[in-house]
């Protein structure tokens, strides 16, 4: 997929902030000729974790062909539509996916959301629909129509938490339940109610929760992942310590962030491949090249499970009486 425009990112973040889960997909002039889009990683994750389709179980061929109810979302609108899933018999049957009408509706490379809903599709030009301004309209729309309905379904427990946050926020200044960097959040869950466990799902009805310090506010994180050891040229931590690893201090260690952007002074630098749905971290040493594997599916089906709905939660951190106290605003 090509790089966004400043434009369509605002345009995805409009929708992303009134709680609207989406996929994106970009159709090419010679798609739109044949009537054919290939179903790439994050549209099948999508349809997959939204229990609409599952490509992985689906036979090659015409005859097992999906059909799902869709609409395209135009600004006055819902253009009726219809989209086929399914796996050709060529090749390898690389995954296939189709919108009626589609060619009436996008030009070649534009960038489409698809959003579900009621086990319905709703296919949104992202390039050359003004989604602000028609979230914002006095005049009701389509638009606006989808995301009320969305938005509705997730808006329940998320007024539930922020009315049991506004209460804490109102105690004032509470003292940390321990001395730890951790204790911000520990404090707070014991204020809400939430037993303190290990748990990766969610804190609170399928909301995750985040508190920080906001003087130390510059990074946040979202979750943690071990490579694919199985797929992985490396097969353990240690390993990746023994080739990249230094010595300070007297100890040996490895402390440093890579990043898709450039190499680090490690020479590590991440690699996103959506033609085999995996993220991939490699080195410039001779003879090391991609060395840790992380699956597409792994990362999102993660994100989802831990950040399907999240509160971020800023707190000043005060001393008082030698003891630090926790303001969370």
């Amino acid at each position: 997929m090509r790089q966004l425009s400043t434009i369509e990112i605002n345009r995805i973040k409009s929708l992303t902030e009134n709680s609207v889960e989406l996929t994106l997909i970009e159709p090419t002039k010679t798609g739109l000729g044949k009537s054919i889009l290939d179903a790439t990683g994050p549209v099948r994750s999508y349809l997959k974790e939204k229990l609409v389709h599952d490509y992985d179980k689906q036979m090659q061929g015409q005859e097992h062909k999906i059909l799902i109810n869709s609409y395209l979302v135009d600004k006055g609108t819902l253009i009726r539509s219809t989209a086929s899933l399914y796996r050709p018999t060529t090749k390898k049957g690389d995954p296939r996916i189709w919108f009626k009408s589609l060619p009436e509706y996008a030009d070649p490379n534009d960038i489409l959301g698809i959003i579900e809903l009621n086990n319905e599709l709703y296919v949104l030009n992202i390039t050359q629909i003004d989604v602000e301004s028609l979230l914002k309209s006095k005049i009701i729309n389509p638009l606006q129509d989808l995301v009320k309905q969305i938005k509705s379904i997730s808006d329940f427990v998320a007024d539930e938490l922020l009315g049991l946050l506004r209460k804490v926020a109102r105690m004032g200044p509470v003292p940390a339940m321990l001395k730890a960097d951790t204790s911000i959040g520990r404090t707070l869950e014991r204020l809400l109610g939430i037993n303190i466990n290990s748990s990766k799902k969610p804190d609170y009805k399928g909301i995750e929760i985040k508190s920080f310090r906001d003087e130390r506010s510059n990074r946040k994180n979202l979750f943690a992942q071990v490579p694919d050891w199985t797929l992985s040229k490396f097969k353990s931590s240690a390993e990746i310590l023994d080739n990249f690893g230094y010595s300070r201090d007297a100890d040996f260690k490895l402390y440093c962030t890579v990043s898709t952007l450039a190499r680090n002074s490690q020479g590590l630098k991440l690699n996103l491949n959506t033609k085999i749905n995996q993220l991939l971290e490699n080195s410039d040493k001779l003879g090391i090249g991609d060395f840790c594997v992380w699956p597409l599916d792994t990362l999102h089906k993660r994100l989802l499970e831990k950040h399907n709905e999240t509160f971020w939660i800023a707190a000043d951190s005060l001393q008082i009486d030698g003891v630090e106290h926790f303001q969370y605003k």
